[in-house]
C-alpha cells in the first residue's frame, strides 16, 4: 500500500487536535479536509465510547463532500443518499443536514461522544450551539472544516477568536497539500478573483465590500458578436412588475471558446417606459426572445409562479425553476468569468452595465452576512439563474468544485485507509503520530 504525502502542517494539526473544539480552516483544496477526517476516524477507533454525528448543510453535500472520502479510506461501501446513520468500529454515526434553524430537533435529546462538521460556516448558529451542548460524554470532540467567511460571521467572532475556549485551529493555504503540483495551484488561482480569491485562495476572513464583480472588465470579458453557433442554448428570467424584466439568452458549444456565452438580451423597465406590461405581454415577448434558437431550458426565479403559470398557458414548456442559491450562484458566475470560459456580447449593455452597479449590502456584511444590494440586478440575477442552475451542477460532465477534490484525490490512489494510520511513528525529531 502506497505512503500519502502529509505536509508538515497537515501531520502537527492530526496531533495537536486534541481539545473540545478542533477547527481546520482556510483556502479550497489545501488538504483540510483529508486530514480532518483521518483524525475523526482516529477519534472513531480510539475516542470516549458513544455515538458520532456527522453534520453539513445538507444530506446531500456530506454524502459527496464526507462520505465518499471517508468510506474510500476505510475500503467500505457508501450508504445510499437517504441513510440516516451507519455503523463503524462498533459506533453508531448519525448523518444529520442542518439546512436551518429548525434542524435543531433532529438532535435534541442526543448525548454525543463525538462530531464532524462539514462547511462549518453554513451550519445555522443556534443549531451548533445545540450540537456542542449535545457532546456530552467525557472527553468528547468536535471536529470541523471551513473556507473563511465574513470577519463578522458569528464562527469567527465566537468562536475563532475566543481564548477563552477549549479549541484548537490550524489555516491551511494551498501550499499545505503536498499532492497539488505548481501548475494544479496556478490554474485553481487563476479560477478566483476578488472576494473569493481572498477567502478561497489566500484564506483569509474579510468583509464582502464594493462591487460583486470587482474583477469585471470590459475589454477581458466581453467579445464584439458571438463567432460560432451555440450547439444549444439556455434563458435566464428575472420577472418583475414594478422593477425591471431580463432575459438573457445564452449559448454553448463545448468545442469553441469560450465556451459559453451571453448572446443577447431582453430588458423591459416600466419606470423608464413609464407603462408596466401583463404577463401575457412578457410571455408574447419571451416567444419572440427565443424564436429561432435552440433553447433547452428556460431559469426562471422560484418566486414568479404567477409567470411560469402564463408561460405554461402560451405553451412554453421548456420552464424550469432555477436553482436560487445567491452565494454559490454568484460564486460560480465569479468562477466562468475568470477562467475565460464565459464572455458577454458586446450587445447586452444593460447586463455590462450591472456588473458595474452590483454591490455587496455592507450593513448585511458587517452582521456577518454576505448579500447584494437588491437593485441594479437583474440581468445579474437572470445570469445567475441560467448559468448556475444548468452548469453549476453535473450536466454534460460539468463538475462542482467539491467533485473536482474527490476525483484528485481518487486518482492519487486514496482507495484505502493507509498503512501508515494504523501503527505510530517518529520521524526527523519530530513527533509525527501516525505519520512517516
Amino acid at each position: 500500500m502506497k505512503n500519502y504525502p502529509l505536509s508538515e502542517k497537515q501531520v502537527r494539526s492530526y496531533n495537536e487536535s486534541t481539545k473540545r473544539i478542533n477547527i481546520w480552516e482556510g483556502s479550497v483544496r489545501s488538504g483540510k479536509s483529508f486530514i480532518s477526517i483521518l483524525r475523526f476516524i482516529k477519534e472513531l477507533k480510539d475516542g470516549p465510547p458513544g455515538h458520532a454525528m456527522v453534520i453539513g448543510p445538507t444530506r446531500d453535500s456530506i454524502q459527496r463532500n464526507f462520505l465518499a472520502e471517508f468510506c474510500s479510506l476505510l475500503a467500505l461501501p457508501i450508504p445510499t443518499p437517504k441513510s440516516t446513520q451507519m455503523c463503524i468500529f462498533d459506533r453508531t454515526i448519525h448523518l444529520v443536514g442542518a439546512s436551518d434553524e429548525r434542524s435543531q430537533r433532529r438532535i435534541q435529546g442526543s448525548t454525543l461522544a463525538m462530531a464532524y462538521v462539514d462547511e462549518l460556516t453554513l451550519i445555522p448558529q443556534g443549531f451548533f450551539k445545540m450540537l456542542l451542548s449535545r457532546l456530552s460524554v467525557p472527553g468528547a470532540r468536535l471536529l470541523g472544516t471551513t473556507n473563511p467567511d465574513s470577519p463578522f460571521h458569528w464562527l469567527k467572532t465566537e468562536f475563532l477568536s475566543n481564548d477563552t475556549l477549549d479549541l484548537a485551529s490550524w489555516k491551511f493555504r494551498i501550499e499545505d497539500n503536498p499532492s497539488l503540483d505548481e501548475q494544479y495551484i496556478t490554474s485553481l488561482k487563476n479560477e478566483y478573483q476578488g472576494l473569493w480569491y481572498k477567502r478561497y485562495i489566500e484564506g483569509d476572513w474579510v468583509l464582502a465590500e464594493g462591487t460583486v464583480f470587482e474583477f469585471f472588465d470590459e475589454e477581458k470579458h466581453t467579445i464584439d458578436y458571438p463567432t460560432k453557433r451555440g450547439e444549444y442554448y439556455i434563458v435566464g428570467v428575472d420577472y418583475g412588475t414594478t422593477n425591471p424584466t431580463a432575459f438573457v439568452m445564452i449559448g454553448y458549444n463545448r468545442t469553441h471558446f469560450p465556451n459559453i456565452w451571453c448572446e443577447k438580451e431582453y430588458y423591459y423597465d416600466s419606470k423608464v417606459h413609464k407603462r408596466q406590461k401583463t404577463d401575457t405581454e412578457f410571455a408574447e415577448d419571451l416567444k419572440e426572445f427565443i424564436k429561432d434558437y435552440n433553447v433547452r431550458s428556460i431559469y426562471i426565479d422560484p418566486s414568479a409562479a404567477s409567470f411560469r403559470l402564463e408561460l405554461s398557458r402560451n405553451g412554453i414548456d421548456l420552464v424550469e425553476e432555477a436553482d436560487n442559491d445567491v452565494m454559490n450562484g454568484i460564486r460560480f458566475h465569479s468562477q466562468l468569468l475568470a477562467n475565460g470560459t464565459y464572455k458577454v456580447s458586446q450587445n447586452c449593455r444593460n447586463t455590462i452595465r450591472e456588473y458595474a452597479t452590483y454591490v455587496w449590502d455592507i450593513k448585511a456584511s458587517e452582521r456577518g452576512e454576505d448579500k447584494p444590494v437588491k437593485a441594479n440586478d437583474h440581468a445579474m440575477d437572470a445570469t445567475r439563474y441560467a448559468l448556475f442552475s444548468h452548469f453549476g451542477q453535473d450536466i454534460d460532465g460539468t463538475l462542482k468544485p467539491e467533485d473536482i477534490d474527490k476525483m484528485f484525490y481518487s486518482s492519487q490512489g486514496y482507495q484505502n485507509i493507509p498503512s501508515v494510520f494504523q501503527q505510530p511513528h517518529e520521524t526527523s525529531g519530530h513527533a509525527m503520530g501516525p505519520f512517516r
